[in-house]
């Protein structure tokens, strides 16, 4: 893809904006990039330290909400009580000082991980199809147990019955595939 900046040079950076649910795409060069003010030089590589940190000074307060500015003042003064650590410096850091930090900071914490996992606090990874063999399988029988539970104690036992012969029909896979049982 050809620099929209100089049509020069093949572009290498590729930045999009989502305002107001308006996305814009910009597909520049890098001497572009850096003389159009889209990045700083000497400033070509990112951490996920650097992403997380840019996370979490998001929630910096804004002059417009009081009551944000409140919570802001709030969490800053947060302080785990095992290693010390603030929650400005681990802001600043993007890093936990111990396993008890995760209480500590959690009401801070999950906002900002339902924006990366789009809604989600939990992450399960992927699996590559190749490697994950039954996996799926499994994983997609755990779901539709779940919901079967769901579904027995709101009563819906229609519904129910058909996730089971669903469960049923995957299982039947399942151990299809692990060589039959």
């Amino acid at each position: 893809m050809e620099c929209q900046e100089c049509q020069k040079r093949k572009a290498t950076v590729h930045l999009t904006q989502v305002v107001n649910g308006q996305k814009t795409e910009v597909h520049v060069c890098e001497q572009c990039a850096k003389d159009k003010g889209y990045m700083s030089y000497g400033e070509e590589n990112y951490s996920l330290n650097d992403l997380l940190s840019g996370l979490f000074h998001s929630e910096s307060p804004s002059p417009f909400s009081s009551q944000k500015a409140q919570s802001y003042q709030q969490a800053s003064q947060l302080k785990c009580p095992t290693c010390g650590m603030t929650y400005q410096e681990f802001a600043r850091i993007g890093k936990f000082g111990c396993a008890d930090c995760y209480q500590t900071f959690d009401d801070r914490i999950n906002p900002i991980l339902r924006r990366v996992h789009s809604g989600n606090t939990r992450h399960d990874g992927k699996i590559p199809k190749r490697e994950g063999g039954n996996l799926h399988l499994k994983r997609e029988i755990d779901d539709y147990k779940s919901q079967l539970k769901q579904l027995i104690e709101q009563e819906e036992f229609e519904q129910a019955a058909n996730i089971r012969d669903k469960i049923r029909t995957l299982e039947s896979q399942l151990h299809q595939g692990e060589g039959g049982e």
